[in-house]
């Protein structure tokens, strides 16, 4: 009997991680699905094995078939489901907390973290340095178009091209009141942050004088900056002996909350939910931190 409880086990765990990996394919599809030799050959598994594993899952619901089709995909249902489970773990916000105190405490800068709302970028946290300074979004829940500041070009330039275009085209015309703005600007700070892997200011560029800043992507797993982490801070502390530093320290926390992203965070989803009202308020050109 002993013996026949630990063959019950095994054949447990088996079809558990021929079901998961029949489920990790599934995830991989295209829209339209994968047909049943596709999965087969890709979870490792016969035809038959696979076929019954599939057989179960459409039961509980977590894969269909589109109706007259021969092809499988997860289901509404699981993606429901996940999107449930995902919404009691911690937000973007408390997972990059630590994080934010950690740069601000070793820099001694204010450091930020954005997210992307629409065509804009949002301030979700801020941790105040020692220096006085100004910022493009001011406090928590402030905001500016994308492009403009060091987290809203870096989330612009992360976008997929196509994407990004249509933002370009949006904002260009918003930012008229920047003098030292433009299209042919906005690209060529859209090139370099991407040649970079950081978005920086020094010397006071921009519009906030004596003011500098730099900015690291929090990417997700197709490579899109789901937001950003930025330091404000006095320009002569943006040097060149410092920024290497800076971007080596603001990259190691972003690489490592990068790795924890849980892609059913509501907070990647509908930030505005999660701040104050102010961020539902038309962006305005006073940049006064």
């Amino acid at each position: 009997m002993a013996k026949q409880a630990s063959e019950d086990s095994d054949n447990s765990q088996g079809g558990l991680q021929r079901g998961f990996a029949i489920i990790r394919a599934l995830a991989n599809s295209p829209c339209e699905g994968l047909r049943l030799t596709e999965i087969a050959t890709q979870a490792g598994l016969a035809q038959a094995t696979a076929h019954r594993i599939l057989r179960s899952l459409t039961l509980e619901g977590m894969v269909e078939q589109p109706e007259g089709g021969k092809s499988y995909r997860l289901s509404v249902e699981f993606f429901s489901l996940a999107a449930r489970a995902g919404g009691r773990h911690s937000t973007l916000k408390a997972l990059c907390r630590p994080a934010l105190l950690r740069l601000s405490g070793m820099l001694k800068d204010t450091v930020f973290l954005l997210v992307r709302a629409g065509v804009d970028a949002i301030c979700v946290d801020r941790v105040d340095g020692p220096l006085p300074i100004r910022s493009y979004t001011g406090d928590i829940g402030g905001r500016v178009p994308l492009g403009v500041g060091q987290a809203g070009l870096l989330m612009l330039a992360y976008m997929p091209e196509a994407e990004r275009e249509e933002i370009i085209r949006f904002n260009v015309p918003r930012l008229h009141n920047l003098a030292y703005f433009d299209e042919i600007y906005l690209r060529a700070s859209v090139e370099k942050t991407l040649a970079l892997g950081y978005a920086a200011t020094d010397h006071g560029e921009g519009p906030i004088s004596g003011m500098a800043g730099v900015s690291v992507p929090i990417l997700d797993q197709q490579g899109t900056a789901m937001a950003a982490i930025s330091i404000g801070t006095l320009a002569e502390r943006v040097n060149a002996e410092r920024l290497p530093q800076i971007v080596k320290a603001l990259g190691k926390e972003a690489a490592a909350i990068s790795a924890q992203l849980n892609p059913f965070d509501p907070a990647l989803r509908r930030p505005a939910q999660f701040l104050s009202n102010a961020a539902q308020e038309p962006w305005q050109p006073a940049l006064q931190g």
